[in-house]
């Protein structure tokens, strides 16, 4: 049955289980998480308690892993020209993926990272993609979806060209999507605040990428102004892209079947946004 997942992202504190038991309790029917520290480079393995701990509040709370989106930690810089760092980025990752794979999720969301300057757009993309297929060897269950971004900082993926140039890297792109933040879209510069904006924009991403590889959608709000490249996350309709957007995204079926995550700034009213969303579609 075709539905709209939508909820927020999660605290998993006390423990990975906490979070399917946090996201019922806002009525969400998605969620995302981190299954680690995400401002931490190494953390101590779940324990086997916690991981089938997870599982059972999973199955009680009637969340399927199509439903949930965790996310990578910020400090992953896969784009990264050193070969030393990017291989520290690359094992962090991994840590998660694998993390992922125990819990019995399929997702896993990361932003692709930054060329620091140092290199060419394309060629931190190439080094995205060659990562990515290392990935994809060692660890075959997982699905990898890369986030676009503000694109400050050297931060590839704000184009969708990039996110392109990523994919056309992959060797088997069954297993590589995309997650479109709402902020980070706007911040690129594609204006999404009005219907019309929103179709062009997602007829541009189906045209260049695809919207068979959208995996999820980012909900948030924008601070900052149409091509600022800043990212500064807002609660729905209390900043500069509104409410259309998120009309246009609960009317759309195009975006069934996947996580819709908030990623909003206040939590007090998480369960306030879910059910706005609800009322859209």
């Amino acid at each position: 049955m075709a539905t709209y997942f939508v909820g927020p992202h999660v605290s998993a504190g006390g423990g990975v289980s906490q979070a399917p038991l946090n996201a019922k309790a806002l009525n969400a029917s998605a969620f995302a998480l981190f299954v680690k520290n995400q401002r931490q480079w190494t953390a101590a393995p779940l324990p086997k308690e916690e991981i089938e701990a997870f599982k059972k509040q999973m199955k009680a709370d009637c969340f399927t892993p199509q439903q949930v989106l965790p996310h990578a930690g910020y400090l992953i810089n896969l784009a990264n020209p050193d070969d030393g760092a990017q291989g520290k980025s690359y094992a962090s990752l991994m840590d998660e993926a694998r993390r992922c794979s125990a819990l019995g999720l399929s997702l896993l969301n990361f932003h692709p990272g930054s060329h620091l300057r140092l290199i060419t757009p394309q060629a931190a993309c190439e080094r995205v993609a060659g990562a990515i297929n290392r990935a994809l060897r060692e660890l075959p269950e997982l699905i990898f979806v890369v986030e676009n971004t503000a694109g400050s900082g050297g931060n590839i993926g704000s184009r969708f060209e990039e996110l392109k140039i990523i994919l056309d890297g992959i060797d088997d792109r069954s297993r590589v999507g995309f997650c479109l933040d709402t902020c980070h879209t706007f911040a690129a510069g594609y204006d999404i605040s009005t219907r019309d904006g929103f179709l062009k924009t997602m007829e541009s991403f189906d045209q260049i990428v695809g919207m068979s590889s959208l995996r999820a959608l980012h909900l948030n709000d924008s601070k900052t102004a149409l091509g600022s490249h800043v990212d500064r996350h807002e609660s729905l309709g209390k900043g500069l892209l509104g409410i259309e957007p998120f009309k246009c995204i609960m009317q759309d079926t195009r975006f069934q079947n996947i996580p819709l995550v908030l990623e909003t700034p206040d939590e007090t009213i998480w369960a306030q946004e879910v059910e706005l969303l609800r009322s859209f579609s």
